[in-house]
């Protein structure tokens, strides 16, 4: 495997992706990283643990940091990041793959509603039916 060729696709695919692709990558990045630190516990490997939540709490941050407060929804989402932030600094503190599970089930949610919101936002609009046709 060509792994210089495969990470400049990578960066190629951040460096084009919309801004709702980009979200979509966070989340799967944030899944991702919290089922490592899930990993790294259950190997005792504390460190790679800890470096997981690290990163996991950074795309936390960077949703808290750019969430566009001008939408009602804005308030709910950013108390469930701040929720999942401490959560996240707990369970680096613990070492706890319970209080991660539960975290991972929020971005799991999150990252399924946005995919979801994704599909609907492409979909062509129904056409409006002409009243008495």
């Amino acid at each position: 495997m060509n792994i210089a060729g495969y990470n400049q696709y990578k960066e190629n695919s951040v460096y084009t992706a919309s801004p709702e692709e980009l979200t979509l990558m966070l989340y799967n990045g944030l899944v991702k990283f919290i089922m490592k630190a899930q990993y790294s516990i259950s190997k005792k490997d504390m460190q790679a643990a800890h470096d997981n939540i690290i990163k996991s709490q950074n795309i936390i941050q960077e949703f808290m940091a750019t969430l566009d407060k001008n939408y009602e929804v804005s308030t709910g989402l950013l108390l469930m990041y701040d929720y999942m932030n401490r959560r996240l600094i707990e369970a680096n503190v613990q070492k706890s793959t319970e209080i991660l599970e539960e975290v991972l089930g929020f971005a799991k949610e999150l990252r399924d509603t946005w995919e979801q919101a994704m599909k609907l936002a492409k979909r062509p609009p129904k056409k409006a039916v002409a009243a008495g046709v």
